[in-house]
Formats: structure tokens, sequence, C-alpha cells
């Protein structure tokens, strides 16, 4: 039997939330390992919502361990916050069922200060953010100069590792025209809060190895989606994080070969929120019709998301560089409204077909997609729990998509509803 990991295999938003938790039955262990609350996941569980954003979605589900790993950045107030709102909706949370790894990085008032005092600048080149810190946190756990979890412990070292943040922080804030950081203030706040997290806190990686010598099921839970990674995403219009699946590991403190099996998110379809560029886009009342069937607004920031056309070219180059061994296509049932269906399966690019993504952001803005036109089935497939219920042409839509993207379709999604999964293969067992 395998661990898996799941990750997003375009832009985000393909509906990872539901798929962890249907997986969730089959595991032990749930472990977020990396992203901040910039992420979003929606639960639809016997028709109750829950929309987490820091939380592993495994959370809410009895009998679970979650694992908050290594690789998150943490905002301590947003943690407390989301664990008060689903106690609110009668989930039982508590350090026994929840564990933040002492060695993750925490978000600071001051990190979304800055994040939002950029993206709001008209200096600089609009990314698309979500404004919540997550960048800057990032960027001081890289220059070393980051809070941990751990550093809420002791009261008589954390003003000089204040003091060491501010430094770096006062200098940017100087240069912005922003009021600098108090620094008692700040220390001040974190004693407050400290209390309120460090019970959750614990040594993530040794809790992990525990659960794997004991035989047990983890599931690894990824945030964001391969397109929007540091390295292969569409840079700069990215994540601050390693979102593939090889982050799992760093980003948990488990050995890459306790990975296993690795899920990729597909949507049926293809979204995008915020900036960067999208080939296939549909500007048009195609992406309208596909945003309103598809309900296609952000979990976490509300902003309408961009809508288009399947794109076979991208999702092919983010199993290879995901590393992803199957996928989950969701979302189908929002195309059963449409007479004809395209998919992209290469670009033009100056003259030329391409038949990838080029790494350069001004030449991905200039590539034209290149479409092949299926039938539609012009008939409802939502709800659907096995291939017998799906119409002809719905089959041979998924077949196809296979076909092109080189990875096969292990679970197929429905509907939001947890039990409208179609299994062709079950990712702990068949390998």
């Amino acid at each position: 039997m395998a661990n898996v990991a799941v990750i997003g295999a375009q832009w985000g938003d393909e509906g990872k939330g539901k798929i962890v938790d249907w997986l969730c039955a089959r595991a032990d262990v749930v472990v977020r390992f990396q992203g901040g609350h910039n992420a979003g996941h929606t639960l639809v569980i016997d028709g109750v919502t829950y929309k987490l954003s820091l939380l592993p979605s495994g959370v809410v589900r009895p009998g679970k361990l979650a694992i908050i790993g290594n690789g998150v950045v943490v905002d301590p107030w947003a943690f407390i916050s989301e664990v008060e709102k689903i106690r609110a909706q009668g989930v039982s949370v508590t350090p026994e069922s929840l564990l933040v790894a002492e060695n993750a990085v925490l978000i600071l008032p001051l990190h979304r200060e800055l994040d939002e005092n950029r993206e709001n600048s008209n200096s600089v080149q609009k990314l698309g953010t979500t404004k919540r810190g997550i960048g800057p946190a990032y960027e001081d756990k890289v220059g070393r100069r980051a809070l941990r979890v751990i550093d809420l412990k002791d009261f008589n070292t954390l003003p000089m590792k204040i003091e060491r943040l501010l430094a770096h922080h006062n200098t940017l804030r100087r240069g912005a025209n922003l009021e600098e950081i108090d620094a008692n203030a700040l220390l001040e706040s974190l004693k407050e809060i400290a209390p309120k997290i460090l019970p959750f806190a614990g040594c993530a990686w040794r809790k992990l190895d525990d659960a794997r010598r004991e035989g047990k099921r983890i599931l690894f839970e990824g945030a964001q989606a391969v397109l929007l990674d540091i390295d292969h995403g569409t840079y700069p219009y990215v994540t601050s994080s390693n979102t593939v699946a090889g982050q799992a590991a760093a980003g948990s403190g488990i050995s890459p070969r306790d990975i296993g099996y690795v899920l990729g998110i597909v949507k049926a379809y293809t979204t995008r929120v915020g900036e960067g560029p999208f080939p296939t886009e549909q500007q048009n009342e195609i992406g309208e019709k596909l945003g309103t069937r598809g309900a296609e607004f952000g979990t976490v920031t509300g902003r309408k998301r961009r809508c288009g056309w399947f794109d076979a070219v991208l999702v092919k180059q983010t199993v290879v560089t995901g590393g992803v061994d199957g996928i989950v296509l969701t979302k189908l049932d929002i195309l059963d409204a449409f007479e004809t269906i395209n998919v992209c399966v290469g670009y033009e690019l100056d003259g030329a077909t391409l038949d990838y993504l080029p790494a350069d952001a001004t030449e991905q803005a200039r590539c034209k997609p290149i479409y092949e036109e299926m039938e539609g089935w012009n008939c409802s497939t939502r709800g659907a729990r096995s291939w017998a219920d799906l119409p002809a042409q719905a089959v041979k839509y998924v077949r196809r998509v296979e076909e092109l993207i080189g990875a096969p379709v292990a679970l197929l999604s429905t509907s939001p509803e947890r039990e409208d999964t179609i299994m062709v293969r079950d990712p702990f067992v068949d390998r």
C-alpha cells in the first residue's frame, strides 16, 4: 500500500478539497506541506459546506490526524480564527487531532502589510497575490531571519530574534514610506497569541515517521497547483513555494521514497485567478457560461475566476514536472450543456507550432491555442457514480484527455458531493 500526495495540476481551484476529503476515508494522517492561508479548499459533507484555508482537509473527519508541515507558512491569528470557525460548525479540533510543525515559519502582520503595499503600488508589476503575507514570509525564511512557531516558546530569546527581523523590515518600510514596526508592540502581540497556538505545536517529522513505521496511510495535501510553482509555474505570476509533489517530502520531513502515488487534480476545463498568461481563456459567452455553471469564485478571496477550454498541453507538462502518476478529473458535469467542446492540443507562436509552454512570460502571453473540436453530450452527468452512468461522448472525452496528457484517470468527480466520484483505481492500493 502506498502513501498518496495530492497536487493541483493546473492553476489551482481544481477541487482538491473534495478529493482529499474523499481519500481521507482511506487514510490515517493528512498533511499540508506548503503554502499558507492563501489556499482555499471547499468541502461539502452531508449538505454542510466547510471552507478551509490553512487547515488540512482531514481535520473535518473524526479519527484522522491532521498535520500542518514545516513547508507551510502559518499566520497564527488566521490559524486560531479558522479553528474557532469550524468548531462553531460542530467539528472537534484538539491538539490530539491537529499538529502544527514547530519548525514552520510564522506570518506576521508586517508581512501582510508589505504584501498589500507591494501589490497596490503602481511602481511594481501586479502579480495577483492574495495580500496575505505569504511571499514576504517565505522571503524571510530563505533570508534566515524568520520567526518560527517554536520561537514562541522562549520569550527570553524572542526579542533578539524580533530585532534581527525588524532590522530588515524597518529598512524596507522606510523606503516605502510606511511607519516602522515597534518591537515591543510586536512582542506583546506574540505573547498574546502564543498560548493559543503552542498547544498544537510539535515535532511533525517524528509523528510522521512513527505513523510510517506503524504502517499507517499518509495523505499529503498540496495547495495551489503546479502552474503556480515558484520554479515550474508561469513565473512571475506564481505563488512563493514549490507546489510539485517533491515538496511533499521537504515540506513535511519524510523521505521521498515514502510518498508513493502522486495524484494530480485536473478540472475538465481550465480556470485561473489573478494575473498571468492563459492561452485558452474565453473572454466571451463561453467563458461566462463555464464560470456561471461552475460557480467559479475564489474560496479565499471571492475573486471571479477566468475560464477557458481544457489545455492538454499544459497538463501534459505538469504531469511531468509535478511527478503525477494518475489524475482526478473534476467538474465534468459543467460541460454537460455544450454542443461542442474544444481541447487545446498545441500552440502557435511566431509561426512555429509548440507542444509545451515556453518559460518566458512574454512568449507565454503570445501563445495561440490550437484546438481539437469534440462533440458534446448535451445531457447530465452530474452525480454519476459509475462509467455506466456516463453518456458515450463523455467517456470519449475522458479517454481523449488521458491520451493527450499521458496519464490515466484514477478518479472522476461529477459533483461537489463526496460520494459522486467514480473510482477507476484506488491510489492507496493500485500502482
